[in-house]
């Protein structure tokens, strides 16, 4: 019996230890994803069941903070496979020659948009983007129920954002609600304003999903946005959290997957991103760790019944992500220098 997920204890091993084989003859197969622990170990061990010849070795991290690995590390690549953050981030990549041409035989059902033309990456999972607070603190009537909400002087100090810049999810979102005034005022000065509004209405920027999530159940914070599977995923293990979708409507990010260019194990990095697609590893995603699956070719009745109710539920926001991918990491920065921490003054 394993004394800790494989994913964890990579931790503490030096990356010349990543590249070596393995001791009992597995092929290392590296992957970094910020997808965390529940879905990394249940991939992990259905994975290795079905390729006992390969020992996949994770490494969990925000999806910003894996385009910066890779982008760092190309040349000399240390990761084979990259699973899991927004579609833009992997444009992004994909222009810097960061990511190997690739193409698994599922992504002919994935939606002609959310997949790289020079098969470079393709969406994996959709993943809603929502409005989260603490029920044992707020009533449903109580709770935000759009993003105007959060600006409410009710939620003064009692928001919690995870720190955008290291979170592929926050960028999505907050690029997500700056483009809105782009589309409405041509520019993006009035969606920075309402972020320095929110900034005002923030107690703090989170490090981590894991101690943004911790401190959303100890009540440091009432309310937040972040994902849904994190989220769902939560509510089942009874943490007292609930969720809106925000009724002016939810980006929801294209989760994608992609062969990093130079790979030290590309057959088993493909072999990787082929099983990953299957209906079989979709359903077991869905099963264990709440993601929905980008693929249009699965019978609705095949899926857990939660996945209908929530794309009932849902109103996906309509996002230009051709302009987020051009425009996002500039805004980001100018975020960072001129609203972060300025919203009150």
């Amino acid at each position: 019996m394993r004394q800790l997920p494989r994913f964890l204890r990579l931790l503490g091993l030096s990356w010349a230890a990543l590249a070596v084989g393995c001791g009992d003859g597995r092929t290392p197969l590296v992957v970094y994803s910020p997808h965390g622990r529940d879905l990394l170990v249940t991939i992990e061990r259905a994975f290795e069941a079905e390729h006992p010849d390969l020992d996949l070795r994770f490494l969990d991290m925000g999806s910003q903070e894996v385009l910066d690995r890779v982008r760092s590390e190309r040349a000399n690549p240390q990761a084979d496979v990259w699973y899991g953050g927004p579609s833009t981030l992997f444009v992004r990549a994909s222009s810097e020659g960061l990511l190997a041409a690739f193409e698994p035989t599922w992504t002919a059902a994935v939606p002609a948009a959310a997949r790289d033309p020079q098969r470079r990456w393709s969406a994996l999972y959709r993943t809603p983007t929502l409005l989260v607070y603490n029920r044992d603190a707020l009533t449903a009537e109580q709770a935000p129920t759009d993003w105007e909400d959060l600006l409410d002087p009710r939620f003064e100090g009692q928001v919690l954002i995870r720190d955008p810049l290291a979170s592929g999810t926050m960028r999505t979102i907050f690029g997500a609600l700056i483009s809105r005034a782009v589309d409405a005022d041509g520019g993006p000065e009035a969606g920075f304003d309402w972020l320095r509004r929110l900034d005002a209405q923030t107690k703090e920027y989170v490090h981590s999903p894991a101690l943004l999530h911790e401190k959303m159940i100890r009540q440091e914070g009432l309310v937040t946005v972040w994902e849904a599977t994190d989220i769902l995923g939560m509510i089942a293990r009874g943490a007292p959290l609930a969720y809106r979708f925000p009724t002016s409507g939810a980006p929801v990010i294209e989760d994608s997957i992609a062969v990093v260019a130079g790979a030290r194990h590309r057959e088993a990095a493909e072999s990787f991103v082929e099983w990953i697609g299957l209906p079989e590893a979709l359903l077991l995603a869905a099963e264990e760790a709440f993601r929905i699956p980008a693929r249009e070719d699965l019978p609705p009745a095949a899926m857990p019944s939660w996945v209908g109710e929530v794309m009932a539920e849902l109103r996906p926001e309509s996002v230009d992500w051709d302009r987020l991918e051009r425009e996002g990491a500039g805004w980001m920065a100018t975020w960072d220098r001129t609203v972060r921490g300025r919203g009150g003054r």
